[in-house]
């Protein structure tokens, strides 16, 4: 009997095609159960549970950001930049003071020479000189040249005072990042404050540009960080309830006004 007009021919069915499997690579899905395969590796940084520094230090942080920070104690956040900064600690780094075997070589030879019955060498050499009161009595006898603050000595009452009475006495000073970096130059943990009183011939021209630079950055802008607050940025969820209120009281307005 013949089909059909209209009728649809019947649709071929449609191979399935076998996938080829390797016998060498067997597949062994993994278990994570009890006793099974170990799991993938997670971002576990939220729940480790961090000593009491690192979480003191990161309160001390945020308390920073979100209170109003005083111009005196704002100014110690703006430091010197990183190309004058290591010009500056090369200079520093050559008026080095002698370490402990150094100072031990040199009385030996003054005592050697003393028994030879020559007269020593008492030639007293241009040093880096450090100490917050040494520091604090060569800028009031107006003998320093140039004085050098950490940012982060702790506590801040320490040095606070020391810009001002460095401008009072026209004195270049700078604020530079790390107590614990100028206590590398003087052979120490840390350092709060250095000060150079001379440098030599060689290093004068140097020395001077380096002195123009830190002058037009502290001295010079004294006048801005005395008025400058700092702090009170809030954070991002406060800001967001800030702006939506803001966007509220716009839109309530826009109402009256119409």
């Amino acid at each position: 009997m013949a089909p059909k007009k209209g009728a649809k021919a019947p649709v071929a069915a449609k191979k399935k095609v076998e996938k080829v499997v390797n016998p060498l690579f067997e597949k062994r899905p993994k278990q994570f159960g009890i006793g099974g395969a170990l799991p993938p590796k997670k971002d576990l940084h939220r729940f480790v549970r961090w000593p009491k520094v690192v979480n003191l230090q990161r309160k001390k942080r945020i308390l920073k950001q979100r209170l109003k920070v005083p111009p005196p104690i704002h100014q110690f956040s703006k430091t010197l930049d990183k190309n004058l900064a290591t010009s500056l600690f090369k200079v520093l780094l050559k008026y080095r003071p002698e370490d402990k075997a150094e100072k031990k070589e040199r009385l030996l030879k003054r005592a050697q020479a003393e028994a030879e019955g020559k007269t020593p060498e008492l030639k007293k050499p241009i040093v880096v000189k450090y100490g917050l009161n040494h520091v604090t009595y060569l800028i009031e006898q107006n003998k320093a040249q140039l004085v050098v603050i950490a940012h982060d000595v702790d506590p801040i009452e320490l040095v606070v005072w020391l810009p001002a009475l460095c401008r009072k006495m026209e004195i270049p000073y700078c604020i530079v990042k790390g107590k614990a970096r100028l206590g590398t130059i003087v052979h120490k943990k840390t350092a709060s404050v250095l000060c150079l009183t001379s440098v030599k011939n060689e290093d004068k021209m140097e020395f001077s540009k380096i002195l123009e630079a830190i002058k037009a950055n502290f001295n010079d802008k004294f006048d801005e960080t005395r008025k400058r607050w700092g702090g009170g940025v809030m954070g991002t969820k406060s800001q967001a309830k800030t702006k939506a209120k803001e966007r509220l009281l716009a839109k309530e307005a826009a109402q009256r006004m119409t």
